[in-house]
């Protein structure tokens, strides 16, 4: 099969062709339909997130299923799938009680084993992970919802417990930063947009976001959030993952606010110098949020097909699988148009 690969950190990823990918008993292969391009794969690529080399990048698919292992009992050849990025073993505690995103023996396709920026990708413990898509969702929307607006929805949903008329921050305009605009927006809240790029908190505006803040030009932005919000914000989200979105995410609350750190922070990044004092003398939470387990996917799906969510939205550029690795490696630099972008194989 065709497949785009990369065999050392930073080196180009090109195309070229591959065996493909072994049916596992409990799994299945995917015939990919889509897949999107995400920072996280970027993090991989550049060494900060090791990875087995050579590697295929890629973890946001949808697409069809092709082979099915003979343990399988819940899925046929020609299902409709989209996946969630962390694919639990099935069998632990965990993953019996509804936390396959944390597993322990946790898959990940592209980080674990080979990815989705190929035509075919491996899915193991398939009657545990796989999601069915509805038909109203085609492949390209399904894609963008497998690592950022999936993770951005439980973030909001499950850890920020985010109701209507409360105050949210997001801080980072990038594709999981644009989810979490548009979810709290479409779950009643009052959002505030952060970001560096004019054109990111542009879009945040269309997505419904009553105030933005550009950081470039407001250096203190938890001090603008807390003086638009009349205090700071019941919810607030880094969508970005470095030190200071972090640091300025918990600052931005309000007293027994709670703060979803979502944007990755790695290497020298993953000790950022948050204000415990703060965090105790005003009662704040701090919880991490680490994709959605398949289980988990109906209520998102359900506002998607009635039209109250529409991550179609944020997709950006659209491209063939020739195209990925320079998509990849694109994000080098700072992106010079908001939305996500995602391969499509077609199907």
């Amino acid at each position: 099969m065709r497949a785009i690969q990369y065999s050392a950190y930073g080196e180009a990823p090109t195309l070229t062709d591959v065996p493909d990918p072994v049916c596992e008993p409990g799994g299945v292969v995917v015939a990919v339909g889509a897949t999107g391009v995400c920072r996280s794969d970027w993090h991989a690529w550049k060494g900060h997130d090791p990875v087995p080399l050579p590697q295929i990048p890629g973890h946001e698919l949808a697409g069809t299923v092709a082979e099915v292992g003979v343990d399988v009992t819940k899925w046929l050849v020609g299902d409709r799938v989209t996946v969630p990025f962390v694919c639990g073993c099935g069998v632990c505690d965990l993953c019996i009680t509804g936390d396959a995103q944390v597993c322990p023996d946790q898959t990940q396709p592209g980080f674990t084993g080979r990815g989705s920026f190929a035509e075919r990708v491996a899915i193991s413990a398939a009657d545990a992970n796989l999601v069915a898509l509805p038909d109203e969702i085609d492949f390209v929307t399904a894609a963008s919802l497998g690592c950022r607006f999936a993770t951005a929805f439980r973030a909001l949903t499950a850890h920020g417990r985010l109701t209507p008329d409360q105050w949210l921050a997001v801080h980072g305009c990038g594709g999981v930063g644009l989810s979490a605009v548009m979810i709290g927006v479409a779950l009643g809240a009052r959002v505030v947009a952060v970001d560096v790029a004019d054109s990111a908190l542009a879009r945040a505006r269309e997505l419904g976001a009553e105030h933005v803040v550009n950081a470039t030009i407001q250096t203190d932005t938890a001090a603008a959030i807390r003086e638009l919000t009349g205090g700071g914000t019941h919810v607030s989200i880094d969508a970005l993952g470095t030190p200071a979105t972090a640091v300025a995410s918990v600052s931005s609350l309000r007293r027994r606010g709670r703060h979803v750190q979502v944007g990755l922070l790695l290497g020298p990044s993953s000790t950022p110098p948050l204000p415990m004092d703060r965090v105790i003398a005003q009662e704040l939470e701090i919880h991490g949020s680490h994709g959605m387990a398949a289980h988990e996917y109906a209520p998102m799906l359900a506002l998607i097909t009635e039209g109250r969510l529409r991550p179609d939205l944020l997709v950006g550029e659209v491209l063939p699988l020739d195209r990925a690795g320079a998509a990849l490696a694109a994000m080098d630099s700072p992106p010079t148009s908001p939305g996500m972008t995602v391969i499509s194989l077609g199907g």
